[in-house]
């Protein structure tokens, strides 16, 4: 479990200045369309300290996949609840998703789905160079 820790702090610290640049280019995006014209102070504070922290998240949440301690569908599920509970609360902090039932389903619908999508990707590009590489050992082999 020590190695979680040091491994997620590690992962996150490389990857939590990428959430600024990212809102900072929606911003930008914002401004450019004519969608926002100014942002206040505690809006451009609150924006930059929780992406700042959702990224350190996302990115030390990819940890959990070294613990080989854990089945991976716990792994997943830790994984992508983590995610959930990161994203949720920093849109809902930052007031970009109506606090609502209604809002929160769609999210949710939205992220499940998403998630779900990623890691049928994943696997299939898994399995397909798997299925390769012992092709290839077996060739070898005989």
């Amino acid at each position: 479990m020590k190695n979680f820790w040091k491994e997620f702090f590690l992962r996150g610290l490389i990857c939590a200045s990428a959430g600024p640049m990212v809102l900072a280019i929606i911003y930008g995006i914002l401004g450019a369309i004519g969608a926002v014209e100014a942002f206040s102070p505690r809006e451009v504070c609150m924006g930059i300290l929780t992406i700042t922290l959702l990224a350190f998240t996302a990115a030390g949440m990819t940890a959990i996949y070294q613990m080989e301690q854990l089945p991976l569908p716990i792994m997943i599920l830790l994984h992508g609840g983590v995610l959930y509970i990161a994203y949720i609360l920093t849109y809902l902090l930052n007031g970009w998703l109506h606090n609502s039932l209604v809002p929160i389903l769609v999210f949710t619908g939205i992220f499940v789905a998403g998630y779900a999508v990623i890691w049928l990707i994943i696997y299939c590009v898994t399995k397909a160079k798997t299925e390769a590489l012992n092709k290839k050992l077996k060739g070898k082999l005989e």
